[in-house]
């Protein structure tokens, strides 16, 4: 389990907010893509966009969609093209990695939001930036990252709130210009080798898995072989045995034997409707007596093991149906063995040469307050709608 859930005391990490730092660092950036994450270019499409925004003072706001760790990075040297340093959102436990870390990703531009509980602090500090129009914001509104650069999980409506908050602080204040979101979609090409690659990490999980490399199969076959092996291991663990029928009716139910007894010691068994919103209310109720120290170390362990278990299930949610049978493009392949090597080692190894496009939408005004009366939030389904078409027009332009 990745260390994305904290048992400390929360404080809130401020933003750096002079842009020396930030526009420093972004000389280093399309290096630091290329070592660590594999990504040799940058290309980027509607930059104008994002520069008449800024032209005109608006207060902006940026929602990339968030497939892979170094989308930051890659949002961050857009804004470099662009002529602009922006502010980012970012999980408190990223800021808990050790100092330099930390010293580093507030000079980018970096400030927490604690995901497990309501941080006014951050919510505060981003209604300021948009109010205040000096530089852009970054928010992901997907939340988490899933792996899947050809679909979207469900966006947070937090985002909007943030936005609609600045649009009345700007209209109070009388600031020129409008508060405005630009969807940021990101997509991201392999060029490598992908047999040759792929083959190489499924040698690894199946050594892992006591087999012998399973080198004469079949690379389609050889990816189901080893995701049905490694659903059937978490069934016997959880279920007692291994489940027959469609697989990602087996994953709703592995799924929901975990969360829903979890629902019901803590939620009284409210449930929301996304995996990753049932695991969030999980969290913000478990946590807090482990936070304060209110509990018995054998108490404490049972909690870290219910955590972990969530953990687990949000991973799987990340699964769609039919992902690489619907359309075997050599990146979807590619992120689903990356998945089960992240879900069986915590470990993804970096696969090069990649680029990474992006494409800036169109700017969407934000109105200060929201029609009750719609059943779903307009600007959420907006910036929801311009994301999935440009991923579907960035899709279709593989080179």
């Amino acid at each position: 389990m990745h260390p994305v859930v904290v048992d400390k005391p929360y404080k809130f990490v401020p933003p750096h907010l002079g842009t020396w730092w930030p526009r420093f660092l972004q000389l280093f950036t399309r290096r630091h893509l290329r070592r660590y994450y594999g990504i040799v270019a940058v290309r980027c499409q509607g930059l104008e966009r994002l520069r008449d925004s800024l032209v005109a003072g608006h207060g902006i706001l940026l929602t990339p969609n968030h497939c892979r760790p170094c989308d930051p990075h890659v949002v961050g040297e857009m804004c470099r093209q662009a002529g602009a340093a922006p502010l980012i959102m970012a999980s408190w436990h990223l800021f808990l990695q050790g100092r330099w870390r930390a010293f580093l990703l507030r000079r980018m531009g970096a400030f927490s939001i604690y995901r497990e509980g309501m941080d006014r602090q951050a919510l505060q500090t981003a209604v300021q930036v948009l109010t205040q129009g000096k530089r852009p914001l970054i928010i992901f509104p997907e939340g988490v990252i899933s792996r899947t650069n050809d679909r979207l999980v469900a966006l947070m409506e937090g985002t909007s709130f943030v936005a609609r908050s600045a649009a009345k602080k700007r209209a109070e204040a009388s600031r020129t210009g409008q508060m405005v979101v630009h969807p940021v979609a990101i997509r991201y090409f392999f060029h490598g080798d992908l047999e040759r690659t792929i083959h190489a990490v499924l040698d690894d999980i199946e050594r892992r898995l006591s087999w012998q490399p399973q080198t004469g199969c079949d690379l389609y076959d050889r990816i189901y072989k080893v995701g049905e092996a490694l659903l059937c291991l978490k069934e016997m663990e959880y279920l007692g045995q291994a489940q027959s029928g469609p697989v990602f009716e087996r994953l709703q139910r592995l799924i929901d034997h975990v969360l829903v007894p979890l629902e019901q010691e803590w939620l009284q068994g409210h449930r929301e409707k996304t995996v990753v919103a049932r695991v969030k209310k999980l969290r913000i109720a478990i946590l807090p007596d482990m936070v304060q120290g209110s509990i018995t170390n054998q108490e404490r362990e049972r909690r870290w093991r219910q955590l972990a278990d969530m953990y687990l299930v949000q991973q799987m949610s990340h699964y769609p149906a039919d992902y690489i049978k619907s359309q075997p493009t050599p990146e979807r392949i590619l992120e689903t063995v990356e998945r089960f090597e992240e879900d069986l080692t915590d470990v993804c190894r970096i696969h090069a040469p990649m680029t990474a496009k992006v494409q800036v939408g169109e700017a969407i005004p934000v109105s200060p307050a929201r029609d009750r009366r719609d059943t779903e939030d307009s600007l959420m389904a907006a910036v929801e709608a311009s994301l999935r078409s440009m991923l579907q027009e960035l899709a279709t332009a593989r080179p």
